[in-house]
């Protein structure tokens, strides 16, 4: 018995325009969020508002919240573009390079490029933690979990030093975390707030002091940090 060929399966018209509607409600939403991470990076968190953004996109109010439904999920949505960008920037060209002291110094060198760029604008991670210190919700908790896992990715990096031998065994990863994490907290005060020139030097010879407090004897001396390092691009390996 013949069988009749079925006709070719098209999407239904309703879907296909409610799958147009769908994409380009993401590259609308996208976009608000590169104009409210510029914002907020300026101004901060707490200075974002739906109707700063709807001018600024020349969108009604309206327009913008539906996008969001709430100024706290505006914001944490520019806590999480901000995370992304600081992985792509830092963390995964600093994968690229071998573990040990190599790797170590490889994110400790993209984060402070990455802080010293934002001195003409302001690190979210820097100012969000004034804003949000004394206050609980959703934002502060986007703002911790993005800072604890870049923290928990460095320490693990620490912690291969040790394990391959480039850092003695009885360092501690959270206090060798606190002192490096100190010394981009003193670059970005030094550099945006008092204007110091010599901010970045005095970071690297920071780093330098600890790693060389904190080497292992059996091994010689660590050389300085290089900053030509490939342009930026969490699992840890």
């Amino acid at each position: 018995m013949a069988t009749s060929s079925s006709p070719p399966t098209r999407a239904p018209r309703a879907a296909t325009s409610a799958g147009r509607a769908l994409h380009k409600g993401q590259q609308t939403k996208a976009a608000i969020v590169e104009v409210a991470l510029g914002l907020a990076t300026h101004i901060g968190l707490e200075g974002l508002s739906i109707g700063a953004l709807a001018e600024a996109m020349g969108m009604s109010k309206s327009g913008v919240f539906a996008h969001f439904g709430s100024r706290e999920e505006l914001q944490i949505s520019v806590i999480r573009e901000y995370h992304a960008r600081f992985e792509e920037e830092v963390f995964f060209p600093a994968l690229a390079q071998p573990r040990g002291l190599p790797r170590l110094r490889a994110m400790f060198d993209l984060w402070m490029q990455r802080s010293s760029i934002e001195v003409d604008s302001g690190c979210i991670y820097i100012s969000g933690a004034v804003e949000f210190d004394d206050r609980q919700g959703p934002v502060r908790e986007a703002l911790v979990q993005s800072v604890r896992t870049w923290h928990a990715a460095m320490r693990r990096a620490i912690a291969q030093c040790q394990e391959i031998g480039d850092l003695s065994a009885s360092v501690s990863p959270d206090q060798m975390l606190f002192e490096i994490h100190g010394l981009i907290l003193a670059l970005h005060y030094e550099a945006r707030f008092l204007q110091v020139p010599a901010a970045m030097e005095h970071a690297l010879t920071g780093l330098q002091n600890i790693l060389a407090r904190y080497g292992n004897p059996a091994r010689p001396a660590a050389g300085a940090p290089s900053l030509s390092l490939p342009s930026p691009t969490l699992s840890q390996e």
